[in-house]
Protein backbone atom coordinates (compact mmCIF):
# COMPACT_ATOMS: atom_id res chain seq x y z
CA UNK A 1 0.00 0.00 0.00
CA UNK A 2 3.00 2.53 0.28
CA UNK A 3 4.21 2.33 -2.87
CA UNK A 4 0.78 2.98 -4.25
CA UNK A 5 0.27 5.85 -1.95
CA UNK A 6 4.15 7.44 -2.95
CA UNK A 7 3.58 6.38 -6.72
CA UNK A 8 0.13 8.99 -6.79
CA UNK A 9 1.79 11.48 -5.10
CA UNK A 10 5.09 10.91 -7.06
CA UNK A 11 7.65 10.58 -4.33
CA UNK A 12 11.19 9.52 -5.20
CA UNK A 13 11.78 6.79 -2.78
CA UNK A 14 14.84 4.36 -1.23
CA UNK A 15 13.39 0.80 -1.03
CA UNK A 16 14.64 -1.25 1.91
CA UNK A 17 12.26 -4.58 1.07
CA UNK A 18 11.62 -6.84 4.45
CA UNK A 19 13.56 -10.53 3.88
CA UNK A 20 11.09 -11.68 5.84
CA UNK A 21 8.04 -11.69 3.77
CA UNK A 22 6.08 -14.51 2.26
CA UNK A 23 7.69 -15.44 -1.25
CA UNK A 24 10.03 -12.13 -0.99
CA UNK A 25 7.48 -10.32 -2.23
CA UNK A 26 8.71 -6.78 -1.07
CA UNK A 27 11.77 -7.24 -2.99
CA UNK A 28 9.91 -8.50 -6.30
CA UNK A 29 8.06 -5.71 -6.36
CA UNK A 30 10.90 -2.99 -5.34
CA UNK A 31 13.40 -4.89 -8.10
CA UNK A 32 10.27 -4.20 -10.49
CA UNK A 33 10.25 -0.14 -9.66
CA UNK A 34 14.07 -0.56 -9.69
CA UNK A 35 14.13 -1.82 -13.33
CA UNK A 36 12.15 1.44 -14.23
CA UNK A 37 14.54 3.85 -12.62
CA UNK A 38 11.26 4.39 -10.24
CA UNK A 39 12.97 3.81 -7.03
CA UNK A 40 16.51 2.77 -5.34
CA UNK A 41 16.79 -0.43 -3.76
CA UNK A 42 18.87 -1.00 -0.12
CA UNK A 43 18.60 -4.90 1.11
CA UNK A 44 17.80 -5.55 4.09
CA UNK A 45 21.52 -7.08 4.98
CA UNK A 46 23.35 -4.26 3.45
CA UNK A 47 21.25 -1.03 5.21
CA UNK A 48 23.48 -0.30 7.83
CA UNK A 49 26.14 0.08 5.59
CA UNK A 50 24.42 1.86 2.47
CA UNK A 51 21.03 3.40 3.70
CA UNK A 52 22.36 6.51 4.99
CA UNK A 53 24.91 7.13 1.96
CA UNK A 54 22.17 6.31 -0.39
CA UNK A 55 19.97 9.09 1.37
CA UNK A 56 23.19 11.30 1.09
CA UNK A 57 23.32 10.70 -2.05
CA UNK A 58 19.43 11.28 -3.62
CA UNK A 59 19.34 14.20 -1.18
CA UNK A 60 22.30 15.53 -3.08
CA UNK A 61 20.82 14.95 -6.36
CA UNK A 62 17.63 16.84 -7.70
CA UNK A 63 17.83 15.47 -11.01
CA UNK A 64 17.51 12.08 -9.69
CA UNK A 65 14.90 12.72 -7.67
CA UNK A 66 12.81 14.46 -10.21
CA UNK A 67 13.61 11.46 -12.45
CA UNK A 68 12.47 8.90 -9.35
CA UNK A 69 9.71 11.02 -9.22
CA UNK A 70 8.57 11.29 -12.43
CA UNK A 71 9.26 7.14 -13.30
CA UNK A 72 7.03 6.02 -10.34
CA UNK A 73 4.06 8.24 -10.85
CA UNK A 74 3.90 5.72 -13.93
CA UNK A 75 2.82 3.11 -11.63
CA UNK A 76 -0.17 4.91 -9.92
CA UNK A 77 -3.33 4.16 -10.10
CA UNK A 78 -5.61 6.91 -8.95
CA UNK A 79 -8.78 5.23 -9.65
CA UNK A 80 -7.84 1.52 -8.14
CA UNK A 81 -10.65 1.55 -5.77
CA UNK A 82 -13.21 2.46 -8.64
CA UNK A 83 -11.87 -0.19 -10.97
CA UNK A 84 -12.47 -2.96 -7.79
CA UNK A 85 -15.96 -1.55 -7.08
CA UNK A 86 -16.49 -1.89 -11.37
CA UNK A 87 -15.27 -5.64 -11.21
CA UNK A 88 -16.99 -6.57 -8.69
CA UNK A 89 -20.51 -5.30 -10.02
CA UNK A 90 -19.28 -6.53 -13.30
CA UNK A 91 -19.19 -10.42 -11.35
CA UNK A 92 -22.23 -9.50 -9.33
CA UNK A 93 -24.39 -8.90 -12.66
CA UNK A 94 -22.95 -12.17 -14.14
CA UNK A 95 -24.71 -13.96 -11.59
Amino acid sequence: MSISELAVIGKPVILVPSPYVAENHQYKNAMALVSKDAAVLVKNDESKEKLVPEILNLTADEEKRRMLGNNIKKFAKPNATQSIVDEVFKLIDKR
